[in-house]
């Protein structure tokens, strides 16, 4: 699904990442930690193709990311949901609107029952035609979740996506996290909260990964 063979990505001339090896399998749940600065944001815009490694071999879905076009990387990051770190929205649509925007990027109408219940799922029924000022810190990342799953995507990547939740809007975005994965989707974390780390091993098998000197570690299980 995901393969890195000895891949490194440099900035400047030095290396940011190196020699990193990893198999993502279909219905994996991962967790990537590390220090900030470490490269874990770099790492996972590896692994949606949208930086490419300066060296090494990197396949998605069983393709070479450097043999395919930009139509080719544009398809297949509709099988790969994103939740950025900082997530975007546009003040000026509803949050309904901006949930369906990667529909409506490819030229797609959205069905008004599947949106609601994509909306109910993550808790924002009600808050469906509020503008994304209105919304708390935990309904934008709820929001941006749905939006990353609305185009229906084999692999969810979430970047610190609980970083400015307390713990209890922590736990119920992760909980969200979790369902998918039971839903067979494939989901890896970056994140730097431990304790989130504990309370999802509590529920699922997840493999945790460490960014430390630049390279790529499978983490003990004393965390």
């Amino acid at each position: 699904m995901i393969e890195l063979q000895h891949v490194a990505m440099s900035y400047g001339g030095g290396d940011l990442l190196r020699d990193m090896s990893l198999q993502v399998a279909p219905g994996s749940f991962h967790f990537l930690t590390g220090p900030s600065g470490a490269g874990k944001t770099t790492f996972l815009k590896l692994c949606y193709a949208e930086l490419l490694p300066s060296a090494g071999h990197l396949s998605l879905f069983g393709q070479d990311v450097r043999q395919m076009g930009r139509d080719e990387i544009a398809r297949i990051r509709q099988r790969i949901g994103v939740v950025h770190q900082d997530c975007q929205f546009l003040d000026h649509l509803s949050l309904e609107e901006n949930v369906a925007l990667p529909l409506s990027v490819n030229r797609r109408t959205a069905d008004p029952g599947e949106l609601r219940e994509l909306l109910a799922w993550v808790g924002l029924k009600r808050q469906a035609q509020s503008l994304p000022p209105q919304l708390s810190g935990g309904e934008r990342q709820r929001a941006a979740l749905a939006r990353a799953v609305m185009m229906s995507p084999d692999v969810i990547l979430a970047d610190e996506p609980t970083g400015n939740l307390d713990w209890e809007m922590s736990l119920r975005l992760l909980s969200l996290l979790v369902e998918l994965n039971r839903m067979g989707k494939t989901v890896m974390i970056a994140t730097h909260d431990l304790n989130l780390i504990r309370q999802a091993k509590a529920q699922v098998s997840a493999r945790v990964l460490r960014i430390a000197n630049r390279q790529l570690h499978l983490a003990g299980a004393d965390l």
